[in-house]
């Protein structure tokens, strides 16, 4: 049986493009660029400090809910992009497809993610240290939730949703609206590892341009394969390397 799908007109697949990276990413990079030059006028960035996955309340039970909650809304522009998909798609289970966000291939995806995870942990570390010694990054602290029963499930979750939010919205939803509005793939790249790269340069200019080298091979990847189950088992492992590595071993780890 053929299924009718829904051909929005270029005038609104732009307009939805920005409202969604408004809701979400777009926003965020925004906030990180003013951050960055809020920083560069204060000082030396050697000297300054950004806290990653923060405690939102005093009491524990009332921050795990806060914690919780916060995830879950950050979720929502993902739900949303994900059906706007399937609009056009025609299903829901081909827009998963399309994303590569399925489980048709589960083993060959946590292979693939395993690989792309040691080829970007091990240099962007380097790029991290790098930076500080250059003055160029400031010092992240990548979890300063207190120390209670939840805070590792807590930071999984947290890594977990990162990964979702930026693979699905910066890569696999991207890709394909702006394939649809004419956009050729070298400019789609390029559109998807600036927007990548700007939202993390409150960090500082050295993670922006990590970030920013990241966003072109995850890019190339999706655009290679068409499948951002891979990217997003990596990403959850980089942050949850870096989340609970750093929860466990704060008090050893140089920063």
């Amino acid at each position: 049986m053929r299924v009718e799908t829904w051909r929005p007109s270029p005038a609104w697949l732009r307009a939805e493009v920005l409202i969604v990276l408004a809701l979400s990413l777009g926003r965020s990079a925004v906030y990180s660029l003013i951050a960055l030059a809020q920083a560069l006028t204060a000082g030396p960035l050697s000297g300054q400090s950004t806290s990653l996955n923060s405690s939102l309340r005093e009491d524990a039970w009332l921050d795990l809910l806060y914690q919780l909650l916060s995830i879950a809304f950050a979720l929502v522009p993902v739900v949303l992009v994900v059906l706007l998909l399937a609009a056009t798609a025609g299903s829901l289970h081909q827009a998963l497809g399309d994303l590569g966000l399925d489980l048709a291939r589960p083993l060959r995806d946590l292979g693939h993610g395993l690989l792309l995870t040691a080829a970007i942990g091990v240099p962007g570390l380097a790029v991290y240290y790098l930076g500080r010694a250059l003055g160029a990054t400031v010092e992240v602290i990548p979890a300063a939730l207190a120390t209670h029963w939840w805070t590792t499930p807590v930071l999984i979750l947290h890594a977990l949703k990162n990964a979702l939010l930026e693979e699905v919205i910066v890569v696999g939803y991207l890709y394909q609206r702006l394939e649809r509005l004419g956009w050729s793939p070298g400019r789609i790249l390029l559109a998807s590892a600036l927007l990548r790269g700007a939202y993390h340069t409150y960090q500082g200019v050295g993670p922006g341009l990590a970030n920013l080298v990241m966003g072109l091979v995850f890019g190339e990847w999706y655009r290679r394969t068409r499948r951002t189950m891979p990217l997003v088992v990596a990403h959850t492992l980089l942050d949850v390397a870096a989340f609970v590595g750093y929860a466990l071993l704060k008090d050893v780890l140089p920063l």
